[in-house]
């Protein structure tokens, strides 16, 4: 029997009529809109069109969004100082900066910057500790497991006592997700388990999953044969394998590829995600949430 598919197009535009409902209910009541601004630093193409996209969905939610472009060769104290200014702008509850930054600048120090009650993008150390705390404690989980996670719950996936095994231990996904799945409370309360690089027999441990998360960033990483029968699996995986030429454009486009083979994995899951079209919508829509609760934050309402 063929997987069900899990699709982030169609959760996307739940979530993002959700919290435009959630705008207007909040602007009649107390008279405001959360305020979103972008950082951006130079013309890296994919940095623009990534921009490009948070703006305008921005925009369709009922946000404020402020596009603040700056030259490439902007000072990392000059680019320090533009980030204070914005942490002191009560209209705005969201800061983010677009990475990768120029290599004169700090990333790290440029992130630490942020108030951690405007990073809305959960990199902050005091928000990665919150999430590890859990709970009450936590304001804004990454934004892609945070999509992750949205996506197993309104899957009707049961993720209470389920063996969940992640394919992947970076800051960004892998450790963060697995901390998620682990917590206590509804859409968590499993039972974790990280595999990477230096894990022996990787394939036994998957095949125990119950919900399988994959953020290698290999393609066809997971075989057919590692996932168990009716399992939930999760592909984070965007890889580009080639080109072809669109049928509609007649331009080239990427050929992508996710980290499981997902042809065959979905005669054997019973559900899965799709690349593209399944995490990947996920991740600006949960940008827009946390800016959401960050506003709620303010008020008092969250």
């Amino acid at each position: 029997m063929t997987a069900k598919l899990i699709l982030g197009t169609e959760i996307r535009e739940q979530i993002l009529e959700e919290i435009t409902a959630e705008v207007k209910a909040i602007k009649a009541k107390h008279g405001v809109v959360p305020g979103l601004v972008t950082i951006l630093i130079g013309e890296n193409p994919a940095s623009m069109s990534y921009v490009t996209l948070k703006i305008q969905t921005a925009h369709r939610v009922g946000f404020t969004e402020v596009q603040d472009s700056q030259p490439v060769d902007i000072s990392e104290a000059d680019l320090l100082a533009l980030i204070d200014k914005y942490n002191k702008d009560d209209s705005i509850n969201g800061i983010l900066v677009q990475l990768p930054l120029p290599k004169h600048i700090n990333e790290k120090k440029v992130l630490n910057a942020i108030d951690p009650d405007k990073d809305v993008d959960g990199f902050h150390p005091v928000n990665v500790g919150r999430l590890m705390i859990g709970g009450s404690e936590v304001r804004f989980p990454p934004c892609t497991p945070a999509g992750i996670q949205e996506m197993i719950v309104r899957a009707g996936v049961e993720t209470k006592g389920a063996e969940v095994v992640v394919v992947g231990r970076s800051n960004i996904v892998g450790k963060p997700i697995a901390n998620m799945m682990l917590q206590k409370g509804a859409g968590a309360n499993s039972t974790v388990t990280i595999v990477h690089t230096g894990t022996k027999n990787m394939d036994a441990h998957c095949k125990r999953a119950d919900i399988l998360i994959v953020a290698a960033g290999v393609p066809g990483l997971v075989k057919p044969e590692w996932i168990k029968p009716g399992a939930c699996v999760i592909d984070v995986g965007v890889n580009r394998v080639g080109e072809k030429v669109s049928e509609k454009t007649g331009k080239k486009i990427a050929i992508l590829k996710g980290d499981v083979d997902f042809d065959a994995a979905k005669e054997i899951a019973g559900s899965i995600t799709p690349v593209p079209g399944g995490v990947g919508p996920m991740t600006i829509t949960m940008l827009m949430k946390n800016t959401l609760k960050s506003l709620k934050f303010k008020l008092g309402i969250a």
